[in-house]
């Protein structure tokens, strides 16, 4: 380890100990173009392994920082030896030929990663089903990026060229095209998947593959009783923890069934259920495009609400069964027809609902051609407040809602690994001799696809001390 308050250098080359507060700024992210200038061939090197991957360079170059919230982190929870994860690695393995990963270039530049899968395989192409993120802009999902080159990573390494087919930004969904490879296979999707949520406890299991290496990754998990908490209502919550390398990859039953597509998220991982998929591809090809209803609010499973509310609905309607209004838009047709925040929502057109899933469904059967719009719904309201029942006609407006959808998706950036201890020393690589920077940086990176690692690592400790130890230096790294 370096010396106790041995001074260290900074962005700007001036010397000085490192405060709490400097250390707190150089965890924001940082432009790739306002980096440190080329200046050496440590710079070169660093600015070749990560500028044309999306990534920005470390602030000050120091070797305490890592790069969080990349594309190549791995997630995989199937290394154990138990029963159970023998038989969810199977499932993995038997889809592992229909699951590829697909990236978006800007020029030279890695603009997006994510993970598909193929749902249609014919003579001369395949078709991939995955994430719009791949072509959506950073600042604004809603609008697509121009000029973007697709390359799809297929099982066994093979990287071909893909083509943008279809894409809608409100459910995240895109459709890759790409020429077709006999040893490859679509993935079995049926039609309509009915999942439990009376027994939740249902083993699923998150698939992705990496881009770089071409790695299957899958891990493990059950379904929640919960709604997301993303603008699209009709998305499922699972317990499985993917990396943003999982997004737009195949959630699968223990039983190998296609569940739906996954998305992000820190601790849980939102999934569109394939019902929604197919109905989807259906407006993709009926329409060209996804045609979607508005009403206006917003509803979550009734069960799945806080404990306070659920103890008023029971007071109210003991056997009350339906979804919870959980939010009504001004001016919307919800809000016209006089359903309120906290009714809930027990029948649509005569048939009873038990949970959220099944409302979005029965608006798609209404919605299924345009005239559908104009019918109108009769809804059964339970208003615990008031402890009344009655009836009101729902009308459907169609709008364009892609501009107030958001995905959001963590950004890469460098931070100190966590410490309690505010003195913390870090080494800069601007203090190591130029004499110690002749070993390959490509080399050393190509092994640690972190990136810049933490000063403590394997790598970084034989670098650095096999090149003090030439030189007789007193630089060395615990």
């Amino acid at each position: 380890m370096p010396r106790k308050n041995q001074d260290y250098g900074n962005i700007g080359g001036e010397k000085g100990s490192m405060s709490k507060k400097q250390k707190t700024l150089v965890q924001s992210n940082f432009n790739p173009k306002d980096s440190l200038p080329v200046v050496d061939d440590l710079t070169r090197e660093l600015r070749s392994f990560f500028l044309p991957r999306g990534y920005p360079m470390p602030p000050g170059l120091a070797v305490g920082l890592h790069l969080v919230n990349k594309f190549e982190d791995r997630f995989d929870n199937l290394d154990g030896y138990m029963e159970e994860h023998a038989k969810l690695k199977l499932v993995a393995s038997r889809m592992s030929q229909s699951v590829v990963s697909l990236a978006s270039f800007k020029g030279k530049e890695r603009f997006f990663v994510c993970t598909g899968t193929i749902v249609r395989h014919m003579p001369s192409k395949m078709t991939i089903l995955t994430s719009a993120s791949l072509v959506g802009g950073h600042g604004d999902e809603a609008k697509i990026v121009n000029q973007l080159k697709i390359k799809v990573r297929l099982p066994g390494g093979k990287l071909v060229e893909g083509k943008l087919w279809k894409y809608d930004f409100h459910y995240n969904i895109a459709v890759v095209n790409t020429k077709s490879f006999p040893e490859l296979h679509a993935s079995h999707i049926p039609c309509e998947v009915q999942l439990n949520f009376e027994s939740p406890q249902t083993n699923l299991v998150a698939i992705g593959r990496c881009f770089e290496s071409g790695e299957l990754m899958a891990t493990s998990g059950t379904l929640l009783y919960k709604s997301s908490r993303l603008d699209c209502q009709e998305l499922l919550m699972s317990t499985c923890k993917i990396t943003k390398a999982g997004i737009g990859g195949p959630l699968v039953s223990s039983g190998g069934n296609f569940v739906g597509m996954n998305f992000y998220a820190e601790n849980e991982t939102p999934f569109l259920p394939v019902n929604m998929l197919w109905k989807c591809f259906k407006h993709f090809e009926t329409f060209g495009r996804v045609v979607r209803p508005w009403f206006g609010l917003r509803v979550g499973s009734l069960w799945a609400e806080k404990l306070s509310i659920c103890e008023e609905i029971h007071n109210s309607f003991p056997n009350a069964r339906g979804v919870y209004v959980e939010m009504v838009s001004d001016g919307s047709p919800a809000a016209a027809c006089g359903i309120k925040v906290g009714d809930i929502i027990s029948k649509l057109d005569g048939v009873a609902l038990s949970n959220a899933q099944e409302f979005h469904e029965l608006i798609w059967y209404k919605t299924e051609s345009a005239v559908g719009f104009a019918e109108g719904m009769k809804v059964c309201v339970l208003r615990p407040s008031d402890v009344c029942e009655f009836y009101v006609t729902l009308n459907a407006e169609v709008v364009d809602i892609n501009k107030s959808n958001r995905w959001p998706v963590p950004k890469p950036e460098w931070i100190y690994p966590s410490t309690n201890n505010d003195d913390s020393d870090f080494t800069f690589v601007q203090d190591i001799p130029k004499s110690y920077r002749e070993e390959p940086l490509s080399d050393l990176y190509a092994k640690q696809p972190s990136g810049y690692v933490p000063y403590y690592s394997e790598d970084t400790r034989s670098f650095l001390n096999r090149k003090s130890s030439a030189s007789g230096s007193y630089f060395s790294v615990e």
